[in-house]
């Protein structure tokens, strides 16, 4: 497997591998790092799809980002930067920062709802092409085989579900038309999310349930199965693997190797749904420092 970038983060060496695979090597078996790794970057507030559990509230009279904005000079080469939004294909600077982010040596990832997948398919595929963009994830709601089709052209795609959200129906749907790959997220209590809970609660805690319960059947389904740090908590998959299982493949709390940022509203925190958000320091290991300092 070819290696995209190594560098050297406080006192161990981190290996990004060409299918997008991170390796953190010591000689102790401790990481403490000093640089960031990862950043989740919101670039735009705006959203045409009004779905009612967005975590963060996207809307057409959404606002973009200032893709000038310095603190984007300061980050540090091979940082994996995943950026959303809102519809992030909707900023007319997405092309521009891309580039930027290349030139730094960045690896940009983005994710794009499935129906913005398919109407900008030749773009992203031509982004993916350029290596503009690595990681794409999808956020699947009804699969159908061009779906698939048009994901499995771009080897780098992922599904992304919502624990919660997502049911079996979908879950074999997505199996049959050949999605291959998933990456299921927590469900936040954020933005509409926090409105819809409430009405949707009995139905949310009991997609999780069924999720929870029925997980080796659905890590079955599928060529690889990955979980964000909120699905990790809610389907207690740390009681369901080995110990050493978990210390392999486990890649550190938010905010110890990670952290978000809100380029819209300028703000950065450990993550998208922390409730204790900054304003934008001068450079960006500045804030993860901090960041990591209060994690």
């Amino acid at each position: 497997m070819k290696i995209l970038g190594c560098y050297t983060n406080g006192n161990y060496k981190v290996y990004i591998m060409e299918d997008g695979t991170k390796i953190r090597s010591s000689d102790d078996d401790t990481f403490i790092p000093d640089r960031v790794e990862s950043i989740d970057l919101k670039i735009t507030d705006y959203c045409d799809m009004e779905c009612p559990f967005c975590y963060e509230a996207s809307s057409v009279n959404g606002k973009h980002a200032d893709l000038e904005n310095k603190i984007l000079d300061t980050f540090p080469e091979y940082t994996e930067v995943a950026i959303g939004g809102g519809n992030p294909l909707s900023h007319p600077d997405l092309e521009k920062f891309l580039m930027k982010l290349k030139e730094q040596k960045c690896f940009a990832n983005i994710t794009v709802n499935q129906v913005h997948f398919i109407k900008n398919f030749d773009r992203i595929k031509k982004l993916s092409d350029e290596k503009l963009i690595y990681g794409i994830g999808v956020s699947v709601f009804n699969p159908d085989r061009e779906l698939a089709a048009k994901m499995n052209d771009l080897p780098n795609s992922v599904a992304h579900i919502i624990a919660g959200v997502v049911t079996e129906p979908i879950l074999k749907k997505m199996k049959e038309c050949g999605i291959t790959k998933v990456l299921i997220l927590g469900y936040k209590t954020t933005g509409r999310g926090l409105g819809y809970y409430p009405k949707m609660k009995i139905k949310v805690n009991d997609n999780i349930n069924a999720l929870k319960d029925n997980l080796l059947e659905v890590r079955s389904m599928f060529d690889i199965i990955s979980f964000d740090n909120l699905a990790l908590k809610q389907l207690d998959i740390k009681n369901l693997i080995s110990k050493e299982e978990w210390d392999n493949f486990y890649m550190g709390d938010d905010g110890n190797y990670t952290m978000y940022i809100d380029l819209v509203n300028e703000e950065y925190a450990k993550n998208s749904t922390s409730g204790m958000t900054y304003d934008l320091l001068d450079d960006i290991n500045s804030m993860f420092l901090d960041i990591r300092n209060k994690s």
